[in-house]
C-alpha cells in the first residue's frame, strides 16, 4: 500500500473557469440542467458539494431560447406581495417579451441547491439578450448544448 491521499479543495484552491453558451433554438430545460450543472460544479473529477468550485457561465441569446409544448400561453409565474390580494400571475409568453433573461434565470436558480452557495454560484451566471457580451476579458470557452 502506498502513502495515497486524498486532498479536499476549499476556497482557497479553486479556479473558476469561464463558458459561454449560445441559447439560440435551445429548449428551456435541458439548457438550464447543463448551466446548473456547469455552475455547481459537478463536471469537474474532484467535485465537492460543500465548495463553490463550480465554473462561471455566460449565456448570450437568451430570449430566442425554445420552450415545447404550450408552455408559452399556459405556464404562469407567481408573485406574492405579502399583502392582501397582493398575488400577481403573469404567462411566461408576457415575460418573455418584457424579461427574457428572467426565464432562464428562474429555472436554473429551480435547478441548484437551496443553501448559502446559491447565491455565490448565481453571481457567477451572466444572461444577456443578444449575441454581444463585455466578458471578453475571462476568455470563455464555447461550448454546445
Amino acid at each position: 500500500m502506498g502513502n495515497n491521499i486524498t486532498v479536499m479543495k476549499n476556497k482557497k484552491n479553486v479556479v473558476h473557469d469561464w463558458y459561454l453558451i449560445d441559447a439560440e433554438g435551445k429548449t428551456l430545460g435541458r439548457l438550464a440542467t447543463k448551466i446548473a450543472a456547469l455552475i455547481r460544479g459537478k463536471h469537474l473529477v474532484d467535485y465537492s458539494p460543500h465548495v463553490d468550485m463550480g465554473a462561471g457561465v455566460i449565456v448570450i441569446n437568451c430570449g430566442k431560447v425554445k420552450v415545447t409544448g404550450n408552455k408559452l400561453n399556459d405556464k404562469i409565474y407567481t408573485t406574492y406581495s405579502g399583502y392582501p390580494s397582493g398575488l400577481k400571475e403573469t404567462s411566461m409568453k408576457k415575460i418573455l417579451d418584457r424579461k427574457p433573461k428572467y426565464i432562464l434565470r428562474h429555472a436554473v436558480r429551480g435547478m441548484l441547491g437551496q443553501n448559502r452557495l446559491t447565491v455565490l454560484r448565481l453571481r457567477r451566471l451572466k444572461l444577456y439578450e443578444d449575441a454581444q457580451h463585455p466578458h471578453v476579458a475571462q476568455s470563455p470557452k464555447k461550448i454546445d448544448v
